[in-house]
């Protein structure tokens, strides 16, 4: 395949049932006008466009490789780059359910591992490159982001303290463990069940992991993710407005009124105040060294430092 180019004169090209732009319906529709909502949405893409101007010095073309976590609703015109510990999962099912045909009707009937099943959904890598040039242009492109450091020690949590991920635990524990802990047992070389945070941050941190292979996609930066400078998303979601943003997007494409985004019922949900205690026992020299590498998510989706953090 050829590379292609999200340009510049893609930006807000996608046709709704009007024949109208996003930004057009976002704006002309009786049902948004003046809304606050749709001033938050213009100032988080003018934000974006802002730091992606400032830190991208040279655009460079979108590889097929890219475009893996855009998920197409061709029904809907719709395309979602899916971001793993930011509702993923359940945005999943709701994709299933809008391009299902009527196979689904809630997404909470789609057991979880099913939404991660790769045939359930079609990713924009594999489309020509007409066909990827063509949904780029005139879909609606939208992402959910959550803190940077939230996503992370969510991420830590899931794959690295509950006894069900082993395929986690042997994949990349037992290498935490050979790699960044002193004296390692035999049991922890082999099971790398107990990875503690620390040793993951030492892990991130080491210039080996990513020479050696990619992040893994549940801590990879959401701009290596979904390449927020190249592709000019619509819509910036929120993990922290999910609800309104995610019924803001259902109704900008027309989804069926049935369709619901579930509610959030976890009450193990990674919060501020959790991500904190688990930064207690990273020294500042680390904690420094982790925000600049995920600096640019911090940047582009305008989170602030957080204030536990002891680096200023």
């Amino acid at each position: 395949l050829t590379p292609f180019s999200a340009s510049e004169d893609m930006r807000s090209t996608w046709q709704g049932k009007a024949g109208r732009s996003p930004l057009q319906a976002l704006y002309e529709s009786d049902q948004f006008e003046q809304s606050s909502l749709q001033a938050v949405h213009q100032q988080r893409r003018e934000m974006l466009s802002n730091v992606c101007s400032r830190y991208t010095r040279k655009r460079r073309l979108l590889q097929p490789d890219d475009l893996r976590h855009l998920v197409v609703d061709d029904t809907h015109g719709l395309l979602y780059c899916y971001v793993p510990k930011v509702a993923c999962t359940n945005w999943k099912r709701v994709m299933m359910v809008l391009t299902g045909q009527g196979k689904y009707q809630d997404p909470l009937e789609i057991p979880a591992h099913e939404a991660h099943v790769p045939s359930n959904l079609r990713t924009l890598s594999e489309y020509s490159v007409p066909e990827i040039n063509y949904r780029l242009r005139s879909y609606l492109k939208f992402v959910f982001v959550r803190e940077p450091f939230e996503r992370l020690v969510s991420a830590y949590r899931n794959k690295f303290t509950l006894s069900y991920n082993t395929a986690f635990h042997k994949r990349y524990g037992t290498k935490i463990i050979r790699r960044h802990r002193q004296e390692p047992s035999d049991r922890a070389l082999e099971r790398g069940d107990d990875v503690r945070f620390e040793e993951f941050v030492y892990y991130l941190l080491d210039p080996r992991t990513q020479q050696e292979e990619p992040f893994n996609e549940h801590w990879e930066r959401v701009h290596s993710l979904c390449h927020p400078c190249i592709i000019h998303y619509d819509v910036v979601g929120k993990y922290e407005t999910l609800a309104e943003d995610a019924s803001y997007i259902l109704q900008l494409v027309g989804a069926d009124t049935s369709v619901k985004f579930p509610a959030s019922s976890k009450t193990t949900r990674t919060t501020d105040d959790m991500t904190a205690q688990f930064f207690q026992d990273i020294s500042p020299f680390y904690q420094r060294r982790l925000f600049n590498l995920y600096k640019m998510d911090y940047l582009l989706f305008n989170y602030s430092i957080p204030s536990y953090l002891r680096i200023r």
